[in-house]
């Protein structure tokens, strides 16, 4: 079982014995509120779908861990936040995400909820205005690994694939998928630390980040993989025989160089929770069940209170 998060603080330093999780909050969230039919809250109507749905999908975490069969427990655990639609990547380039539709209306209440809910179950809810949630993950991560520790990434966001390495996995525990070096080869054609250039060129509609028109994944594994960066790559574009791709790359290598500066995460943001204060404690029962008796999630308020031994009085 998992054990939820120590509010203290001037923690030491990790070690190679201690293992961070890291849980992309934005994966949770709009996976529960597509899961799930929509739900309100009795008698008035609040909509909590996601809510409930993030509630099951941490709780699960907590108990069981990132697999049934795994025995690595975490001594460091956080869900991490997008703060807010705007980043320092929007000064670099104003149309980034530019047009992903807003949020669902019935979701948007749900947000500050969810984040309640994170610390009902004594989870470290870490959020940072400017930087964006993978941005966090990628600064945790490194921290961590350069202590010694173990990471762990839960998501399924192929943007976090550039931080794989020896010390770094990720696990996309809704559908029991590991991500190693392999998977990400599968995945860009390259590996981990080839993923930035990758991207760099093909671009990323989802995230409105332009690349090099023309040229998809399999074209720029293939273009790293024979000329292994970027800029080398655009320093010789000239040798290339393909007219278009050739023109291309000439034309549009400064975009090319604002795509990579778009897709790399930052590994030095000055978070404002130390990764040493992401230690693990005790779950706070009553508080747990407080909060799920409060949304009216009768089932899984009464599976916490079973397993924390928190009151049940007055739940039906």
């Amino acid at each position: 079982m998992i054990r939820a998060m120590s509010t203290q603080s001037s923690l030491p330093a990790l070690t190679a014995d201690d293992h961070l999780i890291l849980v992309d909050g934005s994966t949770f969230i709009f996976r529960a509120y597509h899961a799930l039919p929509p739900l309100t809250r009795k008698p008035d109507g609040l909509p909590v779908g996601a809510v409930s749905g993030f509630c099951n999908m941490l709780w699960k975490l907590l108990q069981e861990g990132l697999t049934p069969e795994e025995g690595d427990e975490p001594t460091h655990f956080a869900v991490i936040f997008d703060h807010s639609a705007k980043t320092f990547r929007n000064d670099i380039y104003p149309e980034y995400k530019a047009h992903r539709p807003d949020p669902p209306e019935d979701l948007v209440p749900q947000f500050g909820l969810i984040r309640e809910a994170t610390r009902a179950f004594s989870v470290h809810c870490i959020e940072q205005a400017g930087f964006e949630a993978d941005d966090l993950i990628a600064t945790y991560a490194r921290q961590a690994s350069d202590m010694g520790a173990q990471v762990t990434i839960v998501s399924g966001d192929k943007d976090l694939m550039q931080l794989i390495n020896p010390k770094v996995g990720m696990i996309d525990t809704m559908k029991n998928k590991t991500f190693g070096e392999e998977e990400v080869f599968e995945k860009f054609g390259v590996g981990p630390d080839k993923v930035i250039e990758v991207q760099s060129l093909a671009g990323d509609s989802v995230d409105n980040v332009p690349g090099v028109p023309g040229i998809g994944l399999k074209t720029a594994a293939l273009l790293i993989n024979e000329f292994g960066d970027l800029e080398t790559l655009l320093a010789k574009a000239d040798t290339i025989k393909q007219n278009k791709r050739r023109e291309n790359l000439i034309e549009f290598a400064d975009q090319a160089r604002v795509s990579k500066e778009l897709v790399t995460l930052k590994q030095d943001v000055p978070v404002e929770v130390p990764v040493t204060d992401l230690s693990v404690t005790e779950l706070d029962g009553p508080k747990a069940v407080g909060f799920l008796k409060a949304m009216g999630f009768t089932t899984l308020t009464k599976r916490v209170a079973e397993t924390t031994g928190a009151e049940l009085a007055n739940i039906e």
